[in-house]
């Protein structure tokens, strides 16, 4: 990847599933951002969901989600309807946030090799600070995982407020 822990993550401004885009340098929350190749597959409908049953416990703990794919907007909002999604999904259909990020990369499926989106979920606190970053997700209890840590985070504060 091509960010850092305790480093400031990169500011990017996307089309959004909210009335305006989403400007990273302008969010006032600490977030959980998660990168996923494609919307109404089987891991990323996963995902979703999982992060959506969650949803309220992390606003609790003053985060917010964000989740990103190079899906247009059209399918971001047929996917959060469907699955009664109550984050925000960003659309990078050109990829050049996911390549900021370093979660475009190679990958490979039944022997064949392309690009393609890294699933991937980043803690950034609400100073812009890159908390963690979970490379390579596996979907099955990861955004459990990602509570897990945040809730860390708050009880010892570590990170959390610290610019």
């Amino acid at each position: 990847m091509k960010i850092k822990t305790n480093k400031k993550a990169p500011n990017f401004k996307l089309d959004s599933t909210a009335p305006n885009p989403f400007e990273l340098s302008k969010s006032k929350n600490a977030l959980i951002i998660y990168f996923y190749p494609k919307d109404n597959t089987p891991g990323c409908t996963v995902e979703t969901k999982d992060f959506s049953k969650l949803y309220k416990r992390f606003k609790s703990l003053k985060y917010e989600i964000v989740g990103i794919s190079k899906d247009d907007i059209k399918s971001h909002l047929g996917f959060k309807k469907k699955y009664k999604v109550p984050f925000q999904l960003l659309s990078d259909e050109k990829v050049q946030v996911q390549k900021k990020y370093g979660v475009w990369g190679m990958k490979s499926f039944l022997g064949k090799k392309f690009m393609g989106t890294i699933r991937s979920t980043i803690a950034i606190n609400k100073y812009g600070k890159i908390l963690r970053i979970w490379p390579n997700v596996r979907v099955k209890n990861h955004a459990q995982e990602v509570l897990d840590f945040v809730k860390s985070q708050k009880q010892n504060k570590s990170g959390l407020n610290n610019p």
